[in-house]
């Protein structure tokens, strides 16, 4: 069972998260949502209280994904995704539509912009086995974040010190962690999202793209992108300025969208 947040009570709700983050990357989004829904986020292998598991690429945390509605017993979820969590749920949604009533995409890896070019240079890390050294030093100093791509992510970082506990630490405190979370990075490949394209063609499923105008990895043109290839595709919704992760620091924009789309 991985690690997760199960929270409220209502129609089930489930918040997926991406590389380098956890579970704590919605807090605030479910702090606003626990009275009116059963609000769950689960960490990813690797990440947050998760263990690691051997299959890393997106495919296999897509169906780590089924496999933990499996656990809890959900027959149908309305999912809410971001970053590479965006890019799981895609292949999650092509595989079993069935299983969702709805789907939202912030801001996330959508076709060949996977992963995007802004984040490669730390890919490339992952890939030569350099990046778990670099972030254990930036574990040390928490104060050094903000020059990290978490700066690029953020408008602003005002407790580095709890970014660094709730997304890096653990990963890190885990035995193999460090090499797992490099195999994972090295290991996001277009070619899996390229691959589900005619799938999104067909895919009816109510979808929602929420989107952050200001962010270096994602930009909109890729919302849009969503918009046009996938029917099922109600509103897009853009957040002005906001970064990729938003649905942190600016929740209170987002979940007045998600109730009107849920409405």
């Amino acid at each position: 069972m991985l690690n997760h947040i199960d929270e409220g009570q209502g129609p089930a709700t489930l918040f997926v998260h991406g590389v380098g983050t956890s579970s704590y990357l919605w807090r605030n989004v479910i702090a606003e949502l626990r009275g009116e829904r059963r609000c769950i986020a689960l960490d990813l292998p690797v990440h947050g209280g998760s263990p690691v598991t051997d299959d890393l690429t997106l495919p296999g945390l897509a169906e780590t994904l089924a496999e933990f509605c499996d656990d809890l017993n959900l027959d149908q979820v309305d999912l809410v995704a971001n970053d590479t969590g965006g890019a799981v749920a895609q292949i999650f949604a092509v595989r079993h539509p069935d299983r969702l009533r709805s789907l939202t995409l912030t801001n996330c890896d959508v076709h060949d912009n996977t992963p995007p070019e802004a984040f490669r240079p730390t890919v490339e890390l992952a890939e030569k086995g350099e990046l778990a050294p670099l972030v254990e030093a930036l574990i040390q100093n928490p104060h050094l974040i903000g020059q990290s791509v978490y700066g690029e992510g953020y408008e602003r970082i005002d407790d580095p010190e709890a970014l660094v506990e709730a997304y890096l630490r653990p990963m890190f405190a885990k035995p193999g962690g460090g090499r797992a979370f490099e195999r994972l990075l090295a290991g996001i490949d277009a070619k899996e999202m390229v691959a589900i394209e005619s799938q999104l063609t067909v895919l009816a499923v109510p979808t929602l793209v929420v989107w952050g105008t200001g962010d270096v990895f994602f930009g909109v043109e890729w919302a849009r992108w969503l918009r046009d290839t996938i029917p099922g595709v109600r509103e897009v919704v853009e957040i002005d300025g906001g970064r990729l992760f938003f649905p942190d620091e600016r929740a209170a924009e987002l979940v007045p969208h998600l109730r009107r789309f849920w409405g």
